[in-house]
């Protein structure tokens, strides 16, 4: 009984003590946790001292330069860009971050999630600072040329908007064929350029540790490159077959108004330069219905009817065309703290231009919402393809004739009689894009791999089995080259994609969550400040404090998901 006691005794004694050196454990562990965050505080606190000044000037330049186009201009963007890349790309930087995050102790989550996307960061800049200059140098020299460059047929000078109308509205057949192949001599001013960029971006990334500039983009961006070639893949088999219903549909029709057969149809025929965006074989012209249309101030009051006003950022950008300035749109964020956010565009009053201005101001508010109290290196969209969801989502709307009817106006039996091609049209337009999508992932995907590979060839076999289109008897050119994307956007677009599931997906969660629709009912967002109030709180002011799943994760219900995008067009 006295050794049961005493054993007993000594047990309590050992548990005793490796309590309390447990719980002095514990408080060694929270004092050291304390210190390495307090000390990651400062250094990033320092850093930012420097990057965001610097930040600001070259998002100021970069903007002014595309409204301008003048070389002087560019080269003020550039060098701010690689007064940047120098900050950014600095070895003592990244190894005080790197020790922070191996050391575990930043336990704190923001802390965590700013110090893992700073990493993410910093490591895609590890390199020579004279190579990321020279990079930064030959992006910055291409994209004037695309900027400057105009096609000329006969002797007059066309924009980008005016091969885009002609391609659309002409049907003689010789003259497209003059216009798309004059557009696509602006291929052989950047070919080269970018082979050269191409290159220079695989040798970086390899020198990091990755297989390519291609696998170190995804991968540095938190997606994995298997899992996505695999999305691309199921994408394939489920739009392929609809697909060629459609593409029959099209050449039909197409052939017959440019008085041709269907077999005879080229590129030039379906009323775009890539063939990325629906042409027009349904019984709808929707830019008839906005060529006395404001787009400007049409996007201003929809967006304020969502309790989303868009009025002082539209006031800070350049929407309409002018010479030598870039001629396409993007938004751009000069100032996070500030929230000086702007669009660049080309407005003309149509359909595109109206999906264009929602899309944009789309992103816009994305950015302006995010929350103040955000560290500033998370105070951006969760994702790349997050902010593309958004944009698209609304910018969808321009073709919806219930949205048309509350917005801009058209009579309700009009709205009816447009109502079915406008949901083809709608349907056409995303598995058109669809397919163009594959093209430029597998295109993009396969050019880091092999850079010196035939290019030309690759564009056109991928051309003909994703979009099934002919390539031109006998041409030999670097059409690829001829996609600014693949120039100044690398390794992007197949976010664009990925933000097409993801609005049909957040469509859904508004249609049954927010305004609970019952039904066949439709919904339009028109005045229902509550679609603005759930965008907000559950996708604009996270930013990126999530991962990009997670969040879509928290906002929805689920992970991302085609589901939705094949109920809403495909199935």
């Amino acid at each position: 009984m006295k050794k049961s006691l005493l054993l007993i005794f000594s047990i309590f004694i050992i548990v005793v003590f490796m309590t309390a050196c447990g719980k002095q454990g514990e408080i060694a562990k929270t004092e050291e946790v304390k210190k390495m965050e307090a000390e990651y505080s400062k250094f990033i606190d320092s850093l930012l001292s420097v990057v965001k000044p610097v930040y600001k000037n070259m998002s100021l330049a970069y903007f002014e330069a595309s409204i301008s186009g003048e070389p002087a201009d560019w080269d003020k963007s550039a060098k701010y860009e690689m007064e940047l890349n120098s900050i950014l790309s600095n070895k003592e930087n990244f190894a005080k971050i790197k020790k922070f995050k191996e050391s575990g102790l930043i336990q704190d989550m923001l802390k965590a999630r700013e110090l893992q996307v700073t990493y993410n960061t910093l490591l895609g800049l590890q390199i020579d600072t004279a190579k990321l200059n020279a990079m930064t140098k030959l992006q910055t020299e291409i994209s004037q040329k695309y900027n400057n460059f105009r096609a000329i047929v006969g002797k007059k000078m066309l924009s980008d908007n005016d091969v885009e109308e002609a391609l659309k509205s002409s049907k003689d057949s010789k003259y497209l064929e003059q216009v798309w192949t004059e557009q696509k001599k602006l291929g052989p001013v950047v070919a080269e350029d970018i082979i050269s960029l191409v290159k220079m971006r695989n040798e970086a990334a390899k020198e990091l540790g990755f297989k390519n500039y291609h696998d170190m983009s995804l991968r540095l961006s938190e997606q994995d490159p298997n899992e996505i070639s695999k999305l691309f893949d199921d994408l394939d088999v489920l739009t392929k077959d609809a697909f060629m219903v459609e593409k029959a549909k099209m050449d039909s029709i197409l052939a017959a108004g440019s008085n041709i057969k269907p077999e005879e149809m080229m590129p030039w025929h379906y009323q775009n330069r890539f063939f990325q965006e629906a042409p027009k074989i349904y019984d709808v012209d929707l830019d008839t219905y906005y060529q006395n249309i404001n787009i400007e101030k049409t996007g201003e009051e929809f967006y304020q009817g969502l309790s989303l006003p868009i009025n002082d950022m539209v006031a800070k950008s350049d929407l309409y065309e002018k010479p030598k300035k870039n001629q396409h749109a993007y938004c751009i964020d000069i100032d996070r703290d500030a929230h000086d956010i702007r669009v660049l565009g080309n407005i003309k009053p149509n359909s595109r231009w109206m999906e264009t201005m929602l899309h944009e101001f789309g992103h816009a508010l994305y950015e302006k919402h995010l929350d103040k109290d955000l560290p500033w290196i998370i105070k951006q969209p969760a994702h790349i393809f997050t902010t593309e969801a958004i944009a698209m989502m609304f910018g969808r709307l321009a073709s919806d004739p219930a949205w048309m009817q509350e917005v801009i106006n058209i009579k309700p039996e009009e709205k009816e009689k447009i109502a079915d091609a406008c949901f083809k049209t709608l349907r056409l337009q995303q598995l058109v894009f669809s397919r163009w999508s594959q093209v430029m992932y597998r295109f993009e995907k396969s050019m880091y791999e092999n850079p010196g590979q035939d290019l030309n060839k690759l564009w056109w076999d991928l051309v003909e089995k994703y979009q099934m289109l002919k390539k031109p008897k006998d041409r030999i050119a670097p059409d690829w080259a001829t996609k600014i994307h693949i120039a100044t956007s690398p390794c992007y677009y197949h976010n664009y994609h990925l933000g097409e599931l993801l609005a049909s997906q957040l469509y859904n969660t508004i249609e049954n969550k927010v305004l609970k629709a019952k039904g066949n009912e439709k919904i339009t967002f028109v005045n229902k400040p509550e679609v603005g109030k759930f965008l907000i709180e559950n996708v604009f002011k996270p930013g990126a404090k999530y991962q990009w799943n997670d969040m879509i994760e928290k906002a929805t219900g689920e992970k991302l998901t085609a589901n939705y995008y094949a109920k809403q067009f495909i199935k």
